[in-house]
């Protein structure tokens, strides 16, 4: 938090803000969809890593490592858009 905010935010109240959120998560929210929130980000996070590699491979003129980087983001991206959660 404190690189995002430009140091704005130090590190200790960083982790104070992530403590809190994560203890009003647990609150309100069940086991299940904080599984199903975290597999989402993971997603999304993946997604842009993939979609980064993307750009990175078409400047670099490597048009195939290019289009696979480009559809493993657009699978990631629909993962985290239309994935399910599954209940036992």
């Amino acid at each position: 938090m404190a690189e995002l905010s430009g140091h704005r935010i130090r590190p200790r109240v960083g982790y104070v803000i992530l403590t809190v959120v994560g203890l009003g998560l647990t609150w309100v929210t069940d086991v299940f969809q904080i599984i199903s929130y975290a597999s989402r980000a993971f997603a999304v996070y993946y997604a842009l890593q993939a979609a980064i590699a993307a750009m990175a491979a078409q400047r670099q003129g490597a048009q195939g490592r290019a289009i696979w980087f480009a559809a493993l983001a657009l699978l990631a991206f629909a993962v985290a858009v239309f994935g399910q959660a599954v209940e036992v």
